[in-house]
């Protein structure tokens, strides 16, 4: 019979998250790497003002962010990590800027490892978490491609999302679909 008066202590583990998931430390590096990865090479499809750059990279964070509070236990998990040790936005705290020195190959291999995650996901996965983590990632670019017009003079007029970005995110979301 259960008493309320007396608590069960918490079972307490030496074992990360990630085993309890079901993934290896090389796989949860990958699931916790490519969100940041993801909103790097969406920013960087179309070159920006640091203005621009930041406002992207503000507008990913916050989504990644956000998905702490997600109803899938795999991606709430992610995001909890990623903000661990990136940035917690609700702090006030902001990532580092990433530039990579090729965008193209970059994103290539953003796209190269969002096809190895799914494959990931499809093996190891809950279908629903699995889903789940693949949309986020899609919304993460979303987010970014859409976060500041590109072109136009003084803020007016210019693309608010350019065909590169366009380009990448419909690539990442092909890489991601069964």
């Amino acid at each position: 019979m259960f008493d309320p008066m007396k608590r069960e202590e918490p079972v307490v583990t030496d074992e990360p998250l990630y085993t309890s998931l079901g993934f290896t430390d090389a796989e949860w590096g990958l699931l916790v790497g490519l969100p940041q990865s993801v909103l790097t090479a969406a920013s960087v499809a179309t070159p920006d003002s640091a203005r621009k750059t930041r406002a992207e990279t503000a507008a990913g964070l916050d989504v990644i962010a956000d998905a702490r509070l997600s109803a899938s236990p795999l991606v709430s998990a992610v995001a909890g990590a990623i903000v661990t040790e990136v940035a917690d936005p609700d702090l006030g705290e902001e990532p580092p800027v990433i530039e990579p020195g090729d965008p193209i190959g970059y994103a290539e291999d953003v796209l190269g490892r969002a096809a190895e995650a799914n494959a990931l996901l499809t093996a190891k996965a809950e279908p629903a978490d699995a889903e789940t983590y693949k949309h986020w990632l899609v919304e993460i670019a979303e987010s970014v491609v859409t976060a500041a017009s590109t072109g136009g003079v003084l803020g007016l007029g210019g693309e608010s999302i350019t065909e590169t970005e366009r380009v990448f995110r419909d690539d990442l979301a092909k890489a991601l679909a069964d």
